[in-house]
């Protein structure tokens, strides 16, 4: 049981909460634990993916208010809490050369606009264990790799007395996941339904996979009772998903034998671990004393960063890959992973 743990998911649109570690974090909510889903931006710049809603007036008038309802009605179909960070939406650039970013969107506001923020938002909740995504953002995206950026910068900064004094008492989470897409899974399900006879909606994935880095995914959440709720929640986000489109391809009975489980890639524990893991609380202290150790200044190295149980090592660059919507979430551009590894190294 996960009676009074708190995990914290930060995400970068509405949406993503619902196609990247939605079931594992719907399990963990009905287990006991209390789970907060951060959304970065309002997705305010989404185009309409769903082609029954594509021009429908009523959403052209009003994008936001129209994520902030799906948003809403995905967060009572998880169990979890929610709140939005408050930037702007990205979007996505198009042209031959790319225009540059919209000013005052996410991907440009200040790293330490953006880190006081979150802080203020982990100082008030508490979490013991935080996901985000990889230094890619899961897929180069502006707002996915700033999501990044921002969720490390706030790990290091929150349980900092001297960071943000006026954002709330110090909190350190003890742990930092890495959520998004798993190559195993991916590969596992494309196999089993060529070998049931069906297509497989992940072979240009497959094929474009070569090129991917390995990451250290060693943390397997069993959570295959709740991808219908997964599901049920993406399609609440009704105007960025094509309910007939690959999301929902896979027959369920397929999913529950190939691969139960969802995926994560530890990034950052406090605490001694053992690989492979089966729980993101795997390690942590009983709960009263858990708090007490969250409570208190963390021990840093001589440059102020956080002495650290256990970091992973961010995989060889490989080749930029052609990136369509692997997320499901609209108004998204690509960004190249050096913005983002210089996004990152200035925030540690």
């Amino acid at each position: 049981m996960s009676e009074g743990l708190r995990l914290m998911a930060v995400h970068a649109h509405p949406d993503d909460e619902s196609s990247k570690g939605a079931a594992s974090t719907a399990m963990y909510a009905a287990s006991g634990a209390e789970v907060m889903v951060v959304s970065c931006t309002g997705g305010e710049r989404g185009d309409v993916l769903n082609p029954r809603l594509q021009h429908a007036p009523e959403i052209e008038r009003d994008m936001p208010e129209v994520r902030r309802r799906e948003m809403a009605a995905a967060a009572r179909i998880l169990g979890v809490q929610h709140t939005w960070l408050g930037f702007v939406d990205s979007g996505l650039p198009e042209g031959d050369p790319l225009p540059p970013l919209p000013h005052g969107c996410f991907a440009l506001e200040p790293l330490e606009v953006t880190t006081e923020a979150l802080v203020r938002v982990i100082r008030d909740f508490r979490p013991h264990v935080l996901t985000t995504y990889d230094e890619n953002g899961g897929y180069p995206h502006p707002d996915h790799i700033m999501t990044h950026t921002v969720s490390m910068s706030a790990f290091e900064a929150a349980g900092d007395p001297l960071a943000y004094p006026h954002a709330g008492p110090p909190w350190q989470p003890q742990k930092l996941y890495y959520s998004g897409f798993s190559p195993q899974r991916l590969r596992k399900l494309h196999q089993a339904m060529l070998d049931a006879g069906m297509e497989s909606p992940f072979l240009e994935w497959i094929e474009r996979m070569s090129t991917w880095p390995e990451r250290a995914i060693h943390t397997h959440i069993a959570c295959s009772d709740y991808f219908e709720v997964r599901d049920e929640a993406l399609r609440a986000h009704a105007t960025q998903v094509d309910p007939d489109g690959h999301w929902f391809k896979i027959p369920m009975d397929l999913q529950h034998r190939v691969h139960p489980s969802e995926d994560y890639e530890l990034a950052r524990s406090l605490v001694p671990v053992e690989l492979p893991e089966d729980d993101l609380f795997a390690g942590l202290a009983p709960l009263t004393e858990l708090e007490e150790v969250c409570a208190r200044p963390p021990e840093r190295d001589g440059d102020g960063k956080l002495l650290l149980a256990h970091r992973s090592q961010v995989p060889p660059p490989v080749e930029q890959v052609e990136v369509e919507q692997l997320d499901g979430a609209a108004g998204d551009d690509a960004a190249d992973d050096d913005a983002g590894r210089e996004q990152e190294e200035q925030a540690s």
